[in-house]
């Protein structure tokens, strides 16, 4: 074990606990108290099946798993354990990530903007591997990293189905250029970076963008430089329940690289997968703290069944400025499931889910068909595990909620033989990933009460 990760760090699971269990015990114990925040629970089985997943279906790919998108301490110190690089964004990232010991080689410095005073802390602690797609960042870099190793990004406008959102990177007809100037300042270039981000991502966009970075890897060895290195960014699904999975991607991916970067060229090929880590293993339980009626009047209605008719507004103890951030990120909001089962006879109202009360853009969700709820009640919303962890209390005066880690012992011991024993051919990582070997008890999907609406409503 590289002892990144030990059990300190999380809840054991013995075999038979499942995440329903877990949740309970956690809201039983809140339940008693009358500050009823906030908090996860964290299955890091999960993660480590997608990390066993991920190089199963990309076996040329070593994964650099973005920060950003989550930077608590436990899914840190699992993808450390496991061999994981890191994307960093900026200087308090990079400094969380070598807090915990990884060394700055499994760091790149992948933001394509960056202060002057970041870029000289990277270079102060070893941090070499960047990104640039301007001549403002190339001159930032040369004059305050002369050792740095870059990467030239290429955007949309360069790959033609890439989506609108990809605004960072250069085009192609700019590479030459950039790569002129590189050289002209003596600064290291040794690969390309490109990033096509989750939103309407079609697989056949990957081998347009390799494509392409085929292209700037000619030019580029044309003017001198020694081109090794491909990042073909994030953009990996976090659920099931996309037109894509992950297999049908990696089909993709793996064609264009070998067409484009056959093995045994002198590239390697890194990826920066987020969302696909880390949406699933997270759960967020959160409380009702206020609710507000609003009548809905109807013309020709009378009193009577005006009354039974209301619209309610519930808050809840976190909101958009905190763990429910990731709605600014295009997430979708999650179906919340109803920790307590609703009594069959009360009526269903339309709902909205609001951030705690005194932030009136705090809206989570509009539209709802929920049972009549009170306050105290929980709710509970899965694959949270994306851009949700945040300093919330900066913004709204409520704490970070809580993360509790988990998982099984099964699970824990092939951690352990991974550590032992990386498996280097598929029917390796496929023995890994069996139900018989691992026992993944802490990836059940939660069994607390789903808010279901009558049919055809949702």
């Amino acid at each position: 074990m590289n002892g990144y990760l030990n059990e300190s760090h999380f809840l054991m699971v013995e075999e038979g606990f499942t995440t329903r269990d877990l949740l309970e015990n956690l809201l039983g114990e809140l339940c008693q108290e009358s500050d009823q925040q906030a908090f996860f629970v964290a299955d890091l089985g999960d993660i480590f099946k997608k990390h066993l997943r991920f190089l199963k279906a990309l076996p040329r790919v070593k994964p650099y798993f973005p920060v950003k998108c989550n930077g608590s301490e436990g899914v840190i110190r699992l993808l450390a354990e496991l061999g994981a690089g890191f994307a960093c964004a900026n200087k308090a990232e990079i400094s969380r990530v070598q807090g915990i010991g990884v060394p700055a080689e499994r760091i790149f410095y992948s933001s394509p903007c960056k202060q002057v005073a970041h870029i000289r802390y990277a270079a102060t602690h070893g941090v070499r591997l960047m990104a640039f797609d301007n001549e403002v960042e190339l001159s930032k870099v040369a004059r305050s990293h002369p050792r740095a190793r870059i990467l030239l990004g290429i955007t949309a406008d360069s790959i033609p189905s890439a989506h609108p959102s990809m605004t960072f990177g250069t085009t192609l007809k700019s590479c030459r250029h950039l790569l002129e100037m590189a050289k002209e300042q003596a600064v290291e270039v040794v690969g390309i970076s490109f990033h096509l981000g989750s939103r309407g991502l079609e697989p056949q966009t990957f081998t347009q963008a390799v494509a392409t970075a085929q292209l700037v890897f000619d030019v580029a060895t044309e003017l001198g430089f020694r081109m090794h290195l491909l990042d073909i960014g994030g953009g990996f699904p976090g659920t099931e329940d996309t037109r894509a999975p992950l297999e049908e991607i990696s089909a993709v991916i793996n064609s264009a690289l070998d067409l484009y970067f056959p093995e045994g060229c002198g590239v390697d090929v890194v990826a920066r997968p987020g969302r696909y880590y880390v949406t699933s293993a997270f759960t967020l339980a959160v409380s009702i703290t206020a609710l507000e009626e609003i009548p809905m009047e109807q013309p020709g209605s009378d009193e009577e069944e005006c009354s039974s008719r209301k619209s309610l507004v519930y808050h809840l103890s976190d909101g958009i400025y905190g763990a429910f951030s990731c709605l600014l990120f295009d997430s979708p909001c999650p179906r919340p499931w109803l920790h307590k089962r609703p009594c069959p006879e009360h009526p269903w109202h339309s709902s909205s889910l609001r951030g705690p009360p005194g932030h009136g853009e705090d809206r989570i969700a509009d539209g709802l068909q929920l049972p009549q709820l009170h306050v105290g009640d929980w709710l509970v919303f899965g694959n949270m595990g994306a851009y949700s962890i945040t300093t919330s209390s900066l913004l709204t005066g409520c704490p970070q909620p809580q993360v509790t880690y988990a998982m099984s012992r099964m699970a824990w011991k092939a951690v352990q033989l991974f550590q032992e024993k990386p498996p280097q051919t598929e029917d390796d990582r496929e023995s890994l990933c069996t139900p018989l070997s691992c026992g993944w008890e802490m990836a059940e999907t939660l069994c607390v009460t789903p808010v279901f609406a009558p049919a055809g409503i949702i």
